[in-house]
């Protein structure tokens, strides 16, 4: 079998589909790269001292894990000098990163959650890193916050890489789902899985379950009649998933179907959810969009959400679109 390269496949995406021009390309080799670093960090472990707390919160009020810090800082410190970017956003940090002015700037915005899961970091659980990427918009010559505040469908790419027994980058350039996995001998990314498609239906559902006293009636309704199972009104018995770490959670459904739940819940009526839109919410709905499933924040497409903040927060379902339907369905009705 032909060993496919991720440079190789953006080259031919271009030929094919005239939607990655050089600087894209360049941007998207940058955080691939990125990620290879990350991991062979991650990898390390107790060995590498990156295990624990840095004693710091982010942005967010969130105590970080030293991997947290040093993922953030390997994203920016790879990114700021290639001349392909306009700024930056991380979930880290509380307003955009400038690139500095002894570096070119480019066409493009790149958003990221450096490290997803930072439960898992110290336990040896799947994480990850996920990545969106947008237009700056013609005519930007600082690039300020607003600038970043583009809904969800402009993304020209989004993608993520697990942390895993593997690692993993899986991407989207708007023509399909592609997987490609690091092969640390050769330090290359190879293509492995093509056009990923998540199937229609599903017996698997992934929510914190701890959190159910405190969910709204329609999430409530919706898990207690996949818990009632074959003799409940949906006729058929479901298994619940749940790894806390959304990166590993959705490259579960990816490969063999599910639906992923973040709802809002009733413990904090102020805030919509807790799963960052810029960061999380819009470039997964991406992948799971062009995989062929459906992400709404149970009232709409999470895609057509207008952000309002660089943090903003909002409800999650998405995976199997036959059960993101069903709950979505149950919040509007």
């Amino acid at each position: 079998m032909k060993r496919v390269s991720l440079t190789q496949y953006l080259v031919e995406e271009q030929r094919l589909h005239q939607n990655i021009n050089a600087e894209l390309r360049l941007l998207i080799e940058v955080v691939a790269r990125a990620c290879k670093r990350i991991s062979y960090s991650v990898s390390k472990g107790a060995l590498g001292e990156v295990l624990g707390s840095a004693e710091t919160e982010n942005i967010q009020g969130e105590v970080q894990k030293k991997l947290d810090v040093i993922s953030n800082e390997i994203l920016l410190e790879a990114n700021e000098w290639g001349g392909h970017l306009a700024a930056m956003a991380s979930e880290e940090m509380e307003t955009i990163r400038q690139i500095p002015s002894r570096y070119p700037k480019g066409e493009f915005l790149l958003l990221f959650d450096p490290l997803d899961g930072s439960s898992n970091i110290d336990v040896n659980v799947s994480i990850g890193t996920i990545f969106s990427v947008l237009k700056a918009p013609e005519g930007m010559t600082q690039p300020t916050e607003q600038d970043f505040l583009q809904p969800g469908t402009a993304q020209v790419a989004a993608g993520y890489a697990v942390y895993g027994p593997q690692t993993m980058l899986v991407l989207t350039t708007g023509n399909g789902v592609h997987c490609f996995t690091l092969d640390r001998e050769m330090g290359s990314w190879v293509l492995t899985q093509s056009d990923m498609q998540i199937p229609v239906s599903t017996k698997e559902f992934a929510i914190n379950m701890s959190n159910k006293r405190h969910w709204h009636p329609p999430v409530q309704r919706y898990v207690d009649e996949l818990l009632a199972g074959s003799t409940g009104p949906r006729g058929k018995d479901f298994n619940m998933r749940w790894i806390a770490s959304m990166v590993a959670d959705v490259h579960r459904i990816l490969n063999r179907g599910g639906v992923f739940m973040y709802p809002a819940d009733l413990r904090d009526p102020q805030s919509p959810g807790k799963l960052r839109l810029m960061y999380e919410a819009n470039p997964m709905a991406m992948i799971v969009e062009q995989a062929g499933g459906a992400a709404t924040d149970g009232q709409g497409r999470i895609m057509d959400i207008p952000p309002t903040k660089l943090h903003q927060r909002v409800p999650v379902f998405l995976g199997s679109k036959e059960e993101v339907a069903v709950v979505t369905g149950y919040h509007q009705g």
